[in-house]
């Protein structure tokens, strides 16, 4: 369907910059312009789509990339769409894989999308005018004849043009039916919440552009669409991701936030100034201060300027002054016979596997106050315990008391 002729102005224009400020593409050329344009001639707000699969419970600072953007178009006045993908987690978006990704039980998902929904609100405003949450299970649970319909506004040539999926083709992998159908059930979000942008990661650039030409297929005006850095996880290599261990979560402690901003490669300081607090870094700070103010605002806008200020004062004590924190969280255990067995009290304490707590200890991952634990050292007299801190990795820390 052709939209009517919505001619931007030049204030359309410069709105039209500076929500795709950091973006990597803004496609059509001009068409958020025209889409802005079109939408204040009609008087109402953009409505501007972003889709999150919950294959994970939590929201890490690769996510808050994308959601930041999000939030700019709140800013701006218009509406954001955020779709809590619960039915397309159970196909499992292929982009970026060379294999099909496992299955998520229906309870799982379920406790992802309520943990993703709460998490993204710490972003996002939520103001009812400017914010609706859907779930897409409210319209992909269709019958088979809604279902041929989809089917037929996509070529399987369409579909295998695709980066991952031509490689894949290339290489004699397989593709499963599961995967082909993905694009074409996020490309209906779009129909069904008529939206007029559609955001998300460079990887996603393929199923947001096919989203467009399954609007027109329905006859709706083809959405414009915008996509943003990925961000590289703490490793500096790979994308941040809770599967690879390189992620910073926005719901994680102050004081863990702060650390592991500290930890990030110096080249990817910039990135991660200009992603996440938009703005560049000052050119006469070192590294090592241009870091510091970087984990202090992120805290600082993730939390409070006191949890920011508390999350500093944490990594000075365990890294600069190499002490145990001021003020510890403790953590009881049962003496029983007068043995305690680590891999269950780090699991309880923790929050980790026990199989996990194993291995940490045999790499040297644990210490009791300033003792690090030899491999094989799993059983340990409950008096040792008793008072002592352990710590876990550099920065989690408790001190221990008998019952």
């Amino acid at each position: 369907m052709r939209e009517a002729s919505s001619e931007p102005d030049e204030g359309d224009v410069r709105e039209a910059g500076r929500l795709s400020a950091n973006a990597v593409d803004c496609l059509p050329d001009g068409a958020l312009a025209v889409k802005l344009a079109k939408a204040r001639r009609e008087g109402r707000p953009l409505r501007v789509k972003l889709g999150i699969d919950p294959t994970a419970p939590d929201i890490h600072l690769g996510h808050a990339v994308v959601l930041r953007k999000l939030r700019a178009f709140q800013d701006g006045g218009h509406k954001v769409v955020l779709i809590v993908g619960d039915y397309t987690a159970r196909v499992g978006d292929p982009s970026g894989r060379s294999t099909l990704r496992p299955m998520l039980s229906g309870e799982q998902i379920e406790k992802n999308a309520a943990t993703f929904q709460e998490q993204a609100l710490k972003i996002l405003d939520e103001d009812g005018e400017r914010l609706e949450v859907r779930r897409n299970s409210e319209w992909l649970d269709m019958e088979m004849a809604q279902l041929l319909e989809l089917a037929r506004t996509t070529t399987a040539a369409q579909l295998l043009e695709r980066d991952d999926f031509a490689k894949r083709w290339e290489a004699e992998q397989p593709i499963s039916m599961l995967e082909l159908m993905y694009p074409l059930l996020q490309g209906y979000d779009s129909v069904a919440v008529e939206a007029d942008v559609e955001l998300g990661g460079t990887d996603q650039k393929f199923n947001l552009l096919l989203g467009r030409d399954i609007q027109r297929a329905y006859g709706q005006p083809e959405q414009a669409i915008m996509t943003l850095p990925i961000l590289a996880g703490t490793d500096g290599k790979q994308k941040m991701s809770k599967s690879l261990g390189n992620q910073i979560g926005i719901v994680e402690e102050p004081h863990e936030v702060y650390g592991k901003l500290m930890s990030v490669p110096d080249e990817l300081i910039g990135d991660y100034s200009r992603l996440l607090l938009d703005r560049e870094v000052d050119p006469t700070l070192s590294p090592r201060d241009a870091k510091r103010a970087l984990a202090k605002d992120v805290v600082a806008w993730l939390d409070s300027p006191a949890a920011s200020s508390h999350g500093e004062a944490y990594f000075d004590r365990v890294f600069v002054e190499r002490s145990a924190p001021e003020h510890l969280e403790e953590a009881r255990f049962s003496a029983g016979d007068g043995t305690v067995h680590l891999p269950a009290l780090l699991a309880e304490v923790f929050g980790m596997s026990r199989s996990e707590a194993r291995r940490t200890i045999d790499q040297g991952g644990v210490a009791l106050e300033d003792d690090a634990l030899r491999a094989g050292e799993h059983d340990v007299a409950a008096d040792r315990l008793d008072g002592a801190v352990i710590r876990v990795g550099k920065r989690r820390f408790r001190r221990l008391r008998a019952r």
